[in-house]
């Protein structure tokens, strides 16, 4: 399969076709959009290279060249997910000028920058990769020269062109970008912030063209047809894609296949039961006031609908006791009042004697007491007469526990002189006497307390808020996605409080510390120097290579004896760190190893890199060369130097570097920096920025406690930065080299170092002739991530053929 793409890759090309125009859908005309030369302090318009545009001098520190919300939201949108794009712009810097060209970042994160280094010489491109790291690709060139520049940075993927007046200086493989912009990120515009990065010098045609090859717009003779990385990159997506598509396939067939074969021969009759009663599927019975009826295991039923009953004369509609429905019962008359058959009524007289009749068949017939009353032991004023018999009772007396005709969902409730029914809450009566009632449904009738992330369940006399699947319970009425705080599923820093809420959690920093909460930092009132970390108030822990009570001091490994290089290499301190380099006369074979072992003689005299005159011999030297007068001959000693004849014992001061000091001796030139003397008040603050005492020269740290003199060093997140007249320069940290497959950055370090085994890796040489086989049997390539058959949360990740899963914490 791998054979059949590259052969497909082979054959497939894209036209770009461009011309000399661009879709105007597709271009980003930063001044344009900025209006740039209004309002703007420290930009004014001036003459450019050309006069087809305008272009805009920058100077001064004190500017703040920041598209507003609405400019910046409609620029970053043409941007936002594109993995090709070009960045062009016309200049001429000042002389060691270090300056931002233009700058999209949200708080620390840069997504898209270029600077130019004058003090450093390099062109840099800051972006931030698919893995969420920071990283700078330097391009070792100098644009700070005071002269007209085009410059084009183009990126195609994992591919970055730089073209520097429309010449291609570089062109690299790197990491691709990842341009997921935040809605809220800011776009500055000569300057990275309004206290760092300010470019001094004019700036023409800034532009950011969202299309490949985006250069030729800018040098329209590079124009060709060709396929860009971002094509290449973009067939493999597609494959990947088909490839999951295909896995998620073969396991829903599966899965399919599985319950199919489970429900052969299979015959279910669907029952219900009710109150101990089993009722086949279709079969009614008639329950209370109501006429139920199971229905595919459910019991469905309806209230009994009672139609007023026509009685004749001589009977009146009542209930009867068993029935839901009023029947007509033959009447007795009884002073007016209407009795129906077994009504009783006491009549007592002045004497307080009293006669106890009954409604039997339509008239009024004593009842002969046969038992006396009972005695009661409550005072007469808490005794009370009764109209339905002629004993007393005490006030208070249970008439429920008499007897009752209260039946379904009905609760008998104690009077004064008797009894009567009561609905159970949550339920309806069906009748107006209380002793039939039915359920009533909150869920459907909207009288409910059910809140988020659950579903109303009814219940006989009330109802649930049942949980929606994966979510637990906070309360009665409400549930969340789970307790991240308790599981430990929550993005709080571990110097914060989480709180647990509906729909997730939050946090906050514990006293002592600051932050958002999910990033909480010790408060060192910005003590720790040189990248070192604050753990708690006032306590520092330095990074690799620094010491000291605030990560003040570097530790020289080179004096310190740590270090013992070979004799052809010189161990070299750098902040933080070490390496050795060969020495004058010694370059590496190519093996880089770390003691300086690889280092071997550069033989001057035969790849030319030697000064010696013409009448004088070139002799190759371990380290060096000697230029020796032939026997006989008279020779002069000079030196020839860019085909330029030095004189020997002649000083001079070289043309493009006056800070360099050369002499010729003896056929060889020697240079070496100027020497700084702080104390001579002549001294060159061009060449000795560190003798530089005025206050418009220092700068100011990064976290805006500390200042730095002209000339001081000090590391900042892996970045070597240095202060040179008031102006801060950062360029990453040098690595030694690494040439492995699997390379990871170890926490608190800034340098990759190797390692074997590939699931603990953070950075990979992804091949994709290097497959893995899934669980399924597919083919996926090198660098395709999926999720592993039957589960929900492992993640699965093809590198160079080993398969690495883990669990996913975000889907926990």
């Amino acid at each position: 399969m791998g054979l059949k793409l590259f052969l497909v890759l082979g054959l497939f090309c894209v036209t770009s076709v461009l011309g000399f125009g661009v879709d105007p859908a597709l271009r980003i005309n930063v001044f344009d959009e900025l209006t740039l030369g209004e309002g703007f302090d420290g930009v004014n318009q001036v003459q450019g290279f050309h006069s087809e545009s305008r272009a805009f001098h920058f100077q001064g520190s004190s500017r703040e060249v920041k598209a507003p919300e609405d400019v910046s939201a409609r620029m970053l949108q043409k941007l936002r997910g594109r993995t090709e794009f070009t960045v062009l712009v016309t200049l001429k810097q000042e002389h060691l000028n270090s300056g931002v060209i233009l700058s999209i970042h949200h708080s620390e994160q840069r997504f898209l920058e270029l600077e130019s280094s004058g003090q450093r010489s390099e062109v840099r491109l800051h972006y931030r990769t698919k893995g969420q790291q920071a990283h700078t690709e330097v391009f070792p060139y100098s644009l700070a020269d005071g002269q007209w520049h085009k410059v084009s940075v183009a990126v195609s993927a994992s591919h970055i062109i730089l073209h520097v007046d429309c010449n291609r200086i570089y062109e690299r493989v790197v990491e691709i970008p990842f341009m997921d912009i935040p809605d809220d990120a800011t776009f500055w515009l000569g300057q990275r912030n309004s206290a760092h990065g300010f470019f001094k010098g004019v700036m023409q045609d800034v532009q950011i063209l969202v299309l490949p090859q985006g250069f030729i717009s800018q040098c329209p003779d590079l124009n060709r047809t060709c396929p860009t990385c971002n094509d290449f990159h973009g067939l493999v997506q597609k494959i990947m894609e088909l490839q999951d598509i295909l896995a998620k396939t073969s396991s829903k067939l599966s899965r399919a296949e599985e319950k199919m074969n489970g429900l052969d021969g299979c015959y279910c009759e669907r029952t219900c039961s009710v109150k101990g009663v089993v009722y086949r599927e279709d079969e009614s019975w008639t329950d209370g006031c109501r006429n139920c009826t199971c229905t595919n295991g459910t019991v469905q039923c309806e209230t009994i609908s009672c139609p007023p009953p026509q009685c004749p004369a001589g009977t009146t509609p009542a209930y009867v006791k068993g029935a839901c429905c009023m029947e007509c019962q033959l009447v007795c008359l009884f002073k007016k009042e209407e009795l129906v058959e077994g009504d009783q009524k006491a009549v007592r007289d002045n004497s307080g004697r009293c006669q106890l009749s009954e409604c039997r068949e339509m008239a009024m017939h004593q009842v002969v007491m046969t038992t006396p009353c009972p005695e009661l032991n409550c005072p007469e004023s808490e005794q009370v007469n009764l109209t339905d018999r002629c004993c007393k009772v005490c006030r208070g007396h249970d008439f429920c526990a008499e007897g009752h005709g209260c039946v379904e969902h009905s609760d008998c409730i104690n009077l004064e002189a008797g009894a009567r029914c009561s609905c159970k809450d949550g339920f309806r009566p069906l009748r107006d006497d209380n002793a039939y009632c039915e359920d009533i449904d909150e869920c459907a009738e909207g009288k409910h307390y059910c809140r988020e992330n659950t579903v109303c369940v009814n219940t006989p006399g009330s109802f649930m808020c049942i949980c929606h699947r994966g979510y637990i319970r906070i309360d009665d009425y409400s549930c969340t996605e789970h307790d991240e705080c308790v599981s430990g599923l929550h993005s709080c820093d571990q110097n914060a409080l989480c709180f647990n809420k509906v729909g997730g959690h939050s946090c906050s920093c514990k006293p002592g510390y600051t932050g958002n909460g999910t990033v909480c930092k010790a408060m060192c009132n910005g003590l720790c120097q040189n990248g070192g970390t604050c753990i708690s108030p006032n306590n520092c822990i330095c990074q690799q290579g620094f010491t000291g009570k605030s990560c003040e001091t570097d530790i020289d490994e080179c004096s310190d004896g740590f270090v013992e290089c070979n004799d052809k290499a010189i161990c070299v301190n750098l902040p933080g760190w070490y390496h050795c380099e060969c020495r004058d006369g010694y370059h590496d074979n190519g093996l880089f190893s770390a003691n300086g072992e690889s280092c071997i003689d550069i033989n001057e005299c035969k790849m030319g890199r030697n000064t010696c005159a013409n009448d004088t011999v070139c002799f190759n030297l371990e380290g060096g060369y000697d230029c020796r007068c032939p026997h006989g001959r008279n020779c002069t000693g000079d030196c020839i130097l860019d085909n330029k004849v030095k004189h020997n014992r002649q000083i001079w001061v070289l043309d493009n570097d006056r800070c360099s000091v050369c002499s010729c001796q003896t056929g060889q030139v020697m240079c070496r920096r100027m020497v700084c003397d702080c104390e001579n008040p002549t001294a060159d603050l061009f060449c000795c920025p560190e003798c530089d005492p005025r206050l418009s020269s220092q700068c100011l740290h990064q976290n805006g406690l500390l200042t730095y003199g002209s000339g001081d060093t000090w590391v900042e997140n892996c970045q070597q930065c240095q202060c040179l007249q008031g102006q801060v320069d950062c360029w990453p940290l040098s690595c030694p080299p690494v040439d492995c497959e699997f390379t990871v950055v170890p926490e608190g370090e800034c340098c990759a170092r190797c390692i074997i085994d590939p699931c603990q890796a953070d950075t990979i040489r992804n091949d994709i002739t290097k497959t893995c086989t899934d669980e399924h049997g597919i083919q996926r390539f090198s660098g395709s991530s999926w999720v592993k058959h039957g589960t929900e949360c492992t993640l699965c990740q093809c590198k160079n053929g080993h398969i690495c899963c883990s669990v996913d914490p975000m889907c926990l």
